[in-house]
């Protein structure tokens, strides 16, 4: 059976996604077309355009599926490629435009979320990477139908829902390693994207309040950057930089050998996000045995236990408050950090779930 993989932005959650994919569904013959994550914007409106004119040839060919990642232009480039429109086909959503938040510097359009609710409309099925990732989708298209003026069908919102379902991102195999912590010092590990949506401000307030408490501890900060980093990356590391033996590994780590070193290292995996869908980041640092310290809200609230997040109330304070005590367990009491079992999101579990929607959806029925 030949399947088309369309992946409009192929940002590297993506890239993580579709290889996965590949790797563990090899009865499939797979052919893919992928977009650079980059020029968002251009790239949201224009991929369909792209492929409709530069990949004729090879979209034209005959397939039993298309999976196309929601940042796919789907009912367009049905339109342009009209033997797609034929062919059954599943949207992938890693995100929504719907719940991304707002940096109040970007042009605002309802561009990014009217593509969003055709792409899904487009679809004979959709998935989602976590049921915050569904509900925040099927609420803000809700929410955006509500303000057309005029001619508003009704139920689709509810066609959306009733072709649905959540099969979360499985985690890489050799995400499952032994935790190797240190017992003088406590790892932290902060591994993210550095932009805005990461709430790098939230991570700095709550490091300033640790460290009024102990300095017994190693941050390391790494993840992806970009042209423009926020500044509050550069006063944390000035920060640090004051207390020896505090700051770790800084920045984008290449070799992936050396990050999961480091994952089996950490004691502790940290979120300050104001945007995860799922958190690959912090659940490869919990498949290490790292103790996932995150917000209570978005998709973590499905993925870990309450004694694993801080509220919202006081974030930065509270979340100094569970750092410290964390800390004060492990070297002043002996007590070990407990692990929180992500085994449910391995390719073992999970590869058969995706076989079973894409069967399903290759016979034109509902999973």
């Amino acid at each position: 059976m030949r399947i088309l993989l369309l992946s409009a932005y192929d940002a590297e959650s993506h890239i993580y996604w579709r290889k996965g994919l590949i790797e563990h569904l090899p009865e499939y013959e797979w052919t893919v077309l992928s977009l650079p994550g980059r020029y968002f914007s251009w790239r949201m409106r224009g991929n369909s355009l792209s492929w409709a004119f530069a990949e004729r040839e090879l979209l034209e060919q005959q397939y039993d599926l298309v999976i196309a990642t929601s940042m796919t232009d789907l009912s367009a480039l049905r339109g342009f490629i009209p033997n797609l429109g034929q062919i059954p086909t599943l949207v992938y959503f890693h995100e929504n435009q719907f719940a991304y938040p707002s940096s109040g510097k970007e042009f605002k359009s309802v561009e990014p979320c009217i593509l969003n609710l055709y792409t899904a409309l487009a679809g004979d099925y959709c998935l989602f990477n976590s049921e915050y990732n569904r509900r925040t989708l099927l609420e803000g298209a809700s929410a955006l139908l509500g303000k057309m003026p005029d001619h508003v069908p009704a139920g689709i919102t509810d066609r959306i829902a009733s072709r649905s379902a959540v099969v979360p991102v499985p985690l890489k195999d050799d995400s499952y390693l032994p935790s190797k912590p240190e017992s003088n010092r406590v790892h932290l590990v902060w591994n993210h994207r550095w932009e805005f949506d990461k709430n790098p401000q939230l991570l700095l307030d709550a490091i300033r309040l640790l460290l009024k408490k102990t300095d017994r501890f190693t941050l390391h900060v790494v993840g992806q950057q970009f042209r423009k980093v926020p500044p509050q990356f550069t006063e944390l590391s000035e920060l640090l930089d004051q207390y020896p033996g505090c700051k770790g590994e800084w920045g984008y780590m290449a070799s992936r050998q050396a990050y999961q070193a480091l994952l089996q290292k950490a004691d502790i995996v940290l979120s300050t996000a104001d945007h995860d869908y799922q958190g690959i980041a912090v659940l490869e640092g919990a498949a290490a045995g790292a103790f996932p310290v995150v917000p209570d809200r978005l998709a973590y609230q499905e993925l870990f236990p309450v004694e694993c997040r801080y509220t919202e109330s006081d974030q930065a304070n509270e979340m100094a408050e569970k750092l410290g005590q964390l800390i004060e367990k492990k070297l002043d009491n002996g007590f070990e950090l407990p692990s929180v079992d992500v085994s449910q999101l391995s390719w073992t579990v999970l590869a058969d779930k995706y076989r079973e929607v894409i069967e399903a959806i290759m016979k034109r029925g509902a999973p």
